[in-house]
């Protein structure tokens, strides 16, 4: 038995957005017991990731990681065509991501106490994101 649910959501630009509790809704509305969640972003600068959800700093520090590992504006750089955040944008992209599963039990995301689900946004400006939820059970 499969479902699938697609959704969008609208960054404030780089950083995380926590959707949770639209995943949670799927998975429910899936009415399936046992079974796996796919989340999925279809978009080549953002990622999704499960992380820490009690405390905030822990996605500011993930963001000050990824600017070590792909900063804006690198001179080396030979894709730039939105800016000195394009291919920064894809590389963390790349490192962080673009799917993740978790098990589903009794109907429901089975995350552990401390996880929430997040698109993180890698682009500065503000986007419009498009999510894809596909629950196999």
């Amino acid at each position: 038995m499969a479902s699938q649910q697609t959704f969008d959501i609208r960054t404030s630009g780089r950083g995380t957005t926590e959707i949770t509790g639209e995943v949670a809704r799927i998975v429910r509305e899936a009415r399936i017991a046992t079974g796996i969640a796919q989340v999925f972003v279809q978009h080549t600068s953002c990622s999704v990731m499960i992380t820490e959800n009690a405390d905030p700093s822990v996605r500011r520090d993930l963001e000050t990681l990824a600017g070590r590992w792909a900063p804006d504006g690198d001179p080396a750089y030979r894709h730039d065509t939105e800016g000195d955040d394009d291919m920064a944008a894809h590389a963390r992209s790349l490192l962080a991501g673009s799917s993740v599963s978790v098990p589903v039990g009794r109907g429901e995301l089975l995350l552990g106490t401390w996880q929430g689900i997040y698109v993180w946004e890698h682009r500065t400006g503000v986007q419009t994101r498009r999510v894809v939820v596909t629950v196999l059970g």
